[in-house]
């Protein structure tokens, strides 16, 4: 198969099954570092670190990056595209049978067992893509302990989530 008919392939699969929003592709995201030589694991996270700060979903703005790294303009157009229509179809489709079917005990049940299952599918690709990037930081001991002051300060601390990029971000550049 051409790269193209892959990116229609498998960016279609993560706009269709991938529920709760932008970071909820990222599970998917992941699995891809493992069948596509598209990009590595260190790679996807600095894409989310960029398209966490960029205008967007987060989930389309790391299908366009990994289009245009695995093919270029044509390539991103297509992985973001194949991206957007299950949504897209889906979100219509919902919207003409929401108001029918929104007390509907199935409804609510499918909707309560997504919730955890899209917390579960984040918490394993997160913990997945925090030991690869420790394990492969040269500066492993400065990175851990940054990662639990952070830590520390986001449970004590509710601040916007752009202050904690952007902090990374500076001790990031002065550290490397």
């Amino acid at each position: 198969m051409t790269l193209y008919l892959h990116l229609i392939i498998e960016f279609f699969k993560i706009g269709l099954f991938s529920f709760g929003g932008g970071y909820a592709t990222l599970p998917f995201l992941f699995a891809l570092t493992n069948s596509y030589n598209w990009y590595t694991p260190a790679e996807l996270s600095q894409m989310i670190a960029v398209a966490t700060i960029t205008p967007g979903p987060v989930g389309i703005n790391v299908a366009t990056y990994a289009g245009m790294k695995a093919g270029g303009i044509i390539a991103a157009l297509i992985a973001t595209s194949s991206e957007i229509v299950p949504a897209l179809v889906i979100g219509l489709m919902v919207s003409k049978l929401l108001k029918k079917f929104s007390d509907n005990f199935y409804v609510q049940s499918a909707i309560w067992a997504l919730k955890p299952t899209s917390c579960a599918l984040l918490s394993a690709v997160a913990i997945q893509m925090f030991k690869s990037n420790l394990l492969s930081s040269p500066h492993k001991l400065y990175a851990l302990i940054f990662f639990l002051i952070l830590l520390c300060v986001s449970i004590f601390k509710k601040k916007d989530p752009l202050w904690y990029i952007t902090v990374s971000a500076v001790v990031g550049i002065i550290i490397v």
